[in-house]
C-alpha cells in the first residue's frame, strides 16, 4: 500500500471519528430535552399530563361513560434538604370521580428570614396513572417567590381522563398519588 493511500485511509479513519464523536455530543445535549418530551407524551416515571380547560370539559363530557368508577387520590408534599420551606397539603386524600375536575390545595411557608423562590418537582404513583392524570393550574408550572415568614395557599386544578377505564394496566389501582418535591430554585 502506497504511503498517499495510506494517508488517504487515516483522514477518512479520522474524519469518521470526529463525526461520530460529535454526534455523541450531539446527543448528549438532546437527551434531558428529548427524555422530558417521551416522558410529557407517555407519562413514563409518572409524569402527569398538562391539560387545558377545553379538554378539562371534553373530559367531564365523557365521563358519563367511565360509569361512575372514582379514585382515591393522595396528596405527598416535601421539601428538598436545604430548603427552609414548610409544605404540606390542607387535605391528605380526596376522592374524585372519572373525568370530574377537582382542587387540591397546598400551604408553603417560607421559615427563613430571606426571600425564597421555589420550584416544585412532581410526580404520580403508580407510574401508569400518569399518563391519566391531567393537571390544568398548578403551582408547578411557575416558580414561587415567598418572603421571610410569607404563608400561601396554592391550588392545584386536575382531573383523571376517562381513558384510564380503557388502560388494562390501570386495573386494580385505588389510588393515586400526587406528589411533590420544592426545590430552591437555580438562579443565574
Amino acid at each position: 500500500m502506497s504511503t498517499l493511500a495510506l494517508e488517504d485511509r487515516n483522514r477518512r479513519t479520522m474524519l469518521m471519528a470526529f463525526a461520530i464523536a460529535l454526534s455523541m455530543l450531539g446527543l448528549g445535549y438532546a437527551s434531558v430535552p428529548l427524555y422530558e418530551l417521551f416522558c410529557k407524551v407517555t407519562g413514563f416515571g409518572g409524569t402527569t399530563q398538562v391539560a387545558s380547560a377545553a379538554e378539562a370539559d371534553l373530559a367531564e363530557r365523557l365521563a358519563s361513560s367511565a360509569g361512575g368508577r372514582t379514585f382515591s387520590i393522595r396528596f405527598d408534599a416535601n421539601t428538598a434538604v436545604g430548603m427552609p420551606w414548610e409544605f404540606r397539603p390542607v387535605q391528605v386524600t380526596d376522592t374524585v370521580s372519572v373525568g370530574q375536575r377537582d382542587m387540591a390545595t397546598y400551604i408553603a411557608r417560607n421559615n427563613s428570614d430571606e426571600p425564597i423562590t421555589g420550584t416544585a418537582t412532581f410526580k404520580v404513583e403508580p407510574e401508569q396513572a400518569g399518563i391519566h392524570f391531567n393537571k390544568i393550574q398548578c403551582f408547578c408550572f411557575t416558580e414561587q417567590t415567598l418572603q421571610p415568614g410569607q404563608e400561601v395557599r396554592m391550588p392545584v386544578l386536575y382531573y383523571v381522563d376517562p381513558k384510564v377505564m380503557d388502560d388494562p394496566n390501570m386495573e386494580g389501582v385505588e389510588q393515586i398519588t400526587l406528589s411533590y418535591t420544592f426545590h430552591r430554585a437555580i438562579t443565574d
